[in-house]
């Protein structure tokens, strides 16, 4: 009889292991198709990547570019489809020019003779990065599945990929939305279609939410709990987090401005800081070696003053 297999995502959901406030991702993004045959552990390398292509990509993630292989079944393998969010812009580059590509590219220059336009429709990545971590293998493949199933049946406005390494294996099935650079994670099958319902709008999904990664994990935090409260009113709003006065403190209160088209308030926030002992990656799960982490808490929510419109 075989060993029973753990999940480190498993483990996470049952530890109560929080979303809001996971979303941590860099602003600037540089996406490279490749097969996902070929992917290492590392998220921007692949075992038949050429050495001078592998030291550009190191040295443009070192920069401060994120950069992800992506992988899509019926892409040519050796024309490279590649994106930089969020400039939303396309090229596509053979194998044998790009290391010229990431050259002009790190020089500041516009690679113009790559270029093949502006990207209009929403990029969803799709986390399925086995050799990092088998919950992303098992869950994240699935849910890459069913959410392309989702926008051919229903012509939806996006193109997803499955991708390397997003960060947080623990809460696998993990997604990221470019160039809303809204973060997901735990998305079952039954979340994907009203998940790119709410993208197509331009709203979070609130179920799967983890946050805006612009936003520092306490400011995430707050964010995803004033948009809860506010849907928990039947309002759809912008909200904006102020900075809190003390970031490092274990507890804050933060205010929140939201607005929609007829009416805008303010709330206050209060967070509170825990170590939860857990495990990070299915690695961690294996060597039963949980480590801690820091996460926020919403302890309160509080109107300052009434809104321009009733509830």
């Amino acid at each position: 009889m075989s060993a029973v297999q753990h999940f480190c995502a498993r483990e996470s959901l049952a530890l109560g292991d929080p979303l809001a406030g996971t979303a941590a991702h860099a602003e600037r993004n540089l996406l490279i198709s490749w097969p996902r045959a070929k992917w290492q552990r590392s998220l921007r390398q692949a075992s038949d990547m050429a050495a001078p292509v592998k030291a550009r990509l190191e040295a443009i993630a070192e920069s401060g570019r994120r950069v992800n292989l992506i992988h899509r079944r019926g892409e040519d393998a050796s024309l490279h489809r590649v994106f930089l969010m969020p400039e939303r812009r396309e090229y596509r580059v053979p194998r044998e020019e790009l290391d010229d590509f990431l050259a002009a590219l790190s020089r500041g220059e516009a690679p113009s003779r790559w270029h093949r336009g502006t990207v209009e429709p929403s990029l969803i990545l799709c986390c399925t990065h086995g050799k990092k971590d088998k919950c992303c293998a098992k869950f994240g493949f699935a849910t890459y599945k069913a959410i392309a199933e989702a926008i051919r049946d229903q012509a939806l406005p996006f193109e997803v990929w499955e991708s390397t390494h997003l960060g947080g294996c623990r809460l696998a099935a993990s997604a990221v939305v470019f160039p809303a650079l809204r973060k997901y994670g735990r998305i079952t099958d039954a979340d994907v279609v009203p998940l790119l319902e709410s993208e197509a709008a331009n709203r979070p999904y609130l179920p799967c939410y983890r946050g805006d990664s612009r936003l520092t994990p306490l400011e995430q935090c707050a964010q995803v709990a004033a948009l809860e409260w506010l849907a928990a009113r039947h309002l759809q709003a912008e909200v904006e987090v102020a900075e809190p006065s003390d970031p490092e403190a274990a507890s804050c209160r933060l205010i929140a401005e939201w607005q929609t088209t007829d009416a805008h308030g303010r709330l206050a926030i209060t967070c509170v800081q825990r170590t939860l002992e857990r495990f990070d990656t299915c690695a961690d799960l294996d060597a039963d070696t949980p480590k801690p982490g820091r996460v926020w808490d919403v302890i309160g929510i509080a109107q300052l003053e009434p809104a321009t419109s009733p509830y």
